[in-house]
């Protein structure tokens, strides 16, 4: 008797759950992910002539809250146009009564992966300020992202920085749903809320894990040393824009210190990790510069107050530091704004010290 490889067995199970696409624009291409309740496949619209990723539920939904999930997050995604976000291009409904999305495919590295091609300290700062973007603006939008991380961070081909899976964001505010605002939150089931903390993430399209339509109080949903110490506890309702800025701090400190930040993520508490990942850019050594250390100390305050109120502010922190102008998170005494102000203008000062010695010079020599 012949067994079958692991490899073999895995191409047989994805093949079994090729969706039939008969009837649609799409032809399916390959198998890309999958998650809790879904999977992301590579199609190509016919119509068009271009690639995309087609995302379509993958369980079974009998009362079809899984599907009104996925629907909840590709329309999220659609009122989010931004050059940051990958933006949706249809949703639909197989033959089979599957629900469905299809988004751009990109083609790209995580962040994690694209670090190593980033040497210099600026272009990782300017890299941060790109990711900045897209979280502001879904946050003017009313949207909260919850699960930013570098693993959810792809960086094109040209530099092009896209913010990914949206598949657990809170709305935070939106007129159209007003009168929905009072209902309920249903509370997801402990499987479903274990798969949004552990499921692996795709590096083309938001995760496929279980997106709520809400989250009900006291669930957990997020990754641990990215989770801000409210979100960590489950407290839904005092989530804000603050709770992105903390994950916005943690992947900061990724970005100068990887190796001490890829640690904090596997540490066994979140909340442990969360309130006291701010001191380990100051702790990393001394190649982290002071005033980006009391940066992300400021965003991963373990208090809300503590930290940044927007997005915005943290990143004209950081535009400030790469101008060399003085950073808000970081008080400075008399010798540091002097040691700033010879950084900023190091050119000058130096042309004018080199003017004064040559004078000097002169002045002995006439004097002999």
């Amino acid at each position: 008797m012949k067994w079958l490889s692991d490899r073999t067995v895995e191409r047989l199970r994805v093949a079994a759950q090729a969706p039939d696409l008969a009837g649609t624009r799409y032809r399916l291409i390959s198998h890309i992910a999958r998650g809790g309740m879904g999977a992301v496949w590579l199609a190509e619209d016919t119509a068009l002539g271009r690639r995309v990723a087609l995302k379509i539920l993958d369980v079974p939904d009998a009362s079809g809250e899984l599907a009104a999930r996925l629907l909840r997050e590709a329309r999220i995604l659609a009122r989010l146009e931004h050059p940051g976000i990958v933006p949706i291009h249809d949703v639909g409904t197989l033959a089979d009564r599957r629900v469905f999305y299809t988004m751009k495919f990109v083609e790209g590295r995580r962040l994690d992966q694209h670090l190593e091609h980033v040497r210099s300290l600026p272009d990782r700062l300017r890299l941060f300020q790109r990711i900045c973007e897209p979280v502001a603006f879904a946050h003017v939008r009313g949207v909260l992202h919850r699960d930013l991380k570098p693993e959810n961070i792809m960086v094109g081909p040209f530099g092009e920085v896209l913010v990914m899976d949206w598949g657990l964001a809170k709305i935070l505010h939106d007129p159209a749903e007003t009168a929905s605002a009072a209902a309920p939150e249903p509370t997801p089931s402990a499987e479903e809320s274990s798969a949004s903390t552990r499921l692996p993430v795709s590096p083309v399209l938001p995760s496929v894990d279980a997106s709520q339509p809400q989250t009900g109080h006291g669930v957990v949903l997020g990754t641990p040393g990215y989770m801000a110490p409210e979100q960590a506890r489950g407290e839904v309702k005092r989530l804000d824009e603050r709770a992105d800025v903390f994950a916005l701090g943690a992947i900061l400190r990724f970005l100068l210190t990887p190796d001490a930040a890829r640690d904090a993520t596997i540490a066994p508490s979140p909340v442990r990790a969360s309130s006291e990942s701010a001191a380990r850019p100051e702790a990393a050594g001394s190649a982290v510069p002071r005033a980006l250390a009391a940066v992300c100390a400021k965003a991963m305050s373990p208090d809300p107050n503590g930290r940044y109120a927007s997005v915005q502010e943290l990143a004209a922190d950081l535009s400030n530091y790469l101008d060399g102008l003085a950073v808000s998170a970081y008080p400075e005494g008399l010798f540091g704004k002097l040691a700033r102000l010879f950084a900023r203008h190091r050119t000058a000062v130096l042309l004018v010290l080199g003017y004064l010695l040559m004078r000097l010079l002169l002045l002995a020599w006439q004097r002999r």
